[in-house]
């Protein structure tokens, strides 16, 4: 099965960013996750276009975006148009979930939907087909460095077991408390994508935590 490591950007040095995206250019990494946070959908700020095209100027990598955001349907065309492939909006975010699949396809970025922990995998299950990819929240969104849930493996075994069926070309990523100790319980229970930021970036030497999560 595929894998993929995207370091998320929410951890990196600000001060130093073309450099921390120039190293993941460097890496072992497939993609570069960016966080986007409004401050109501999660009680936290982060960053928008500028920095979104910052990283897309810097990179080579596939730029995966992560809309944490109340009514994402507002703001997706002009994510795609600065620069994100693939674009992930919350299924807690939004009345339209179907317009919002709709209006990224017709951007030209690849479909994700994302779910809180405490959102049942079953929510997911009408919409399975018309996505790309499904994120798994294995911590509370909006705050970096927290611990993984472990409760998250059994909600990718579940998530992997209805997409054999319903849509077996998904990728199934999973953002929050990953390292390279736990990534392989993850592979394990069906997961593609690895989305890690504090493991990675403040890590001694960052380029050699990629590698360790990919291989693991």
């Amino acid at each position: 099965m595929e894998r993929i490591i995207a370091p998320s950007v929410l951890a990196a040095d600000f001060g130093h960013l073309e450099r921390d995206v120039m190293m993941v250019d460097r890496s072992e990494a497939a993609w570069i996750h960016v966080d986007v946070m409004d401050g109501h959908f999660v009680p936290n700020l982060s960053f928008g276009f500028p920095v979104l095209r910052a990283v897309r100027r810097a990179t080579q990598k596939v730029v995966d975006v992560h809309l944490m955001i109340t009514m994402p349907e507002r703001y997706i065309a002009r994510f795609a148009h600065d620069g994100a492939d693939w674009i992930t909006f919350h299924l807690e975010a939004t009345q339209d979930i179907e317009h919002c699949i709709q209006l990224i396809r017709e951007s030209g970025a690849k479909v994700g939907i994302s779910i809180k922990p405490k959102t049942t995998v079953e929510n997911l299950r009408p919409i399975l087909h018309l996505v790309d990819m499904v994120l798994v929240m294995s911590v509370e969104p909006g705050f970096g460095g927290q611990k993984f849930i472990p409760e998250s493996l059994d909600r990718i075994r579940e998530l992997r077991t209805m997409a054999e069926v319903l849509n077996p070309e998904l990728l199934i990523e999973v953002d929050g408390g990953i390292s390279s100790a736990n990534a392989h319980l993850l592979y394990e229970a069906g997961a593609n994508v690895l989305v890690a930021g504090s493991s990675v970036f403040k890590a001694a030497d960052p380029e050699a935590e990629i590698s360790k999560m990919l291989h693991a």
